[in-house]
């Protein structure tokens, strides 16, 4: 694809797992359980996969150029604790796998302060051409960054609740 992207690259983070994103569950994020609603939780995740993307240079700059975007393909979330409203969130990302035009994600949410485990989000994102709006290939520099990520990343364990299916089970 690109061999030079037109602005300036961030430095690269290869801290396996990937933990850069904070944030704080906002008052209009609240619903009337009193705690952080289902909504927001999926909001959250896609600001911490914004953050990975960054890391990677494909950020606003890369759509506000016109040479790409990134589209979620799928998306799975576990609830796990309640989040209430102020409450500081951290989160940590483990690069499960990549290929050419793909990456899979796995997102943990942690308060903060408290250091209990919230949520988890597992995340399938595409590369997209922004002109033809399908699959292409990561920018070179962005493979580059991801391999990167991925020495680092490859012999985490993979996480307890990685592919998981939904379903009452049996009794």
């Amino acid at each position: 694809m690109l061999v030079t992207l037109p602005y300036e690259m961030p430095e690269l983070v290869t801290r396996a797992p990937f933990d850069i994103h904070r944030s704080t569950v906002l008052p209009e994020w609240v619903d009337w359980n009193g705690h952080m609603n289902v909504a927001f939780y999926v909001r959250a995740f896609d600001q911490a996969s914004g953050a990975f993307m960054r890391n990677m240079g494909l950020g606003r700059n890369y759509v506000d150029n016109k040479l790409g975007m990134t589209f979620v393909l799928e998306t799975h979330v576990t609830y796990d604790r309640e989040m209430k409203g102020g409450a500081p969130m951290r989160f940590t990302t483990q690069l499960l796998d990549r290929d050419a035009k793909k990456i899979h994600l796995f997102h943990e949410m942690h308060h903060a302060e408290q250091d209990y485990l919230a949520a988890t989000n597992e995340v399938i994102v595409m590369n997209i051409d922004y002109a033809s709006r399908r699959s292409a290939p990561w920018p070179m520099q962005a493979a580059e960054r991801l391999e990167a990520i991925w020495l680092e990343h490859k012999t985490l364990p993979r996480p307890a609740k990685a592919g998981r299916i939904m379903g009452l089970g049996k009794r």
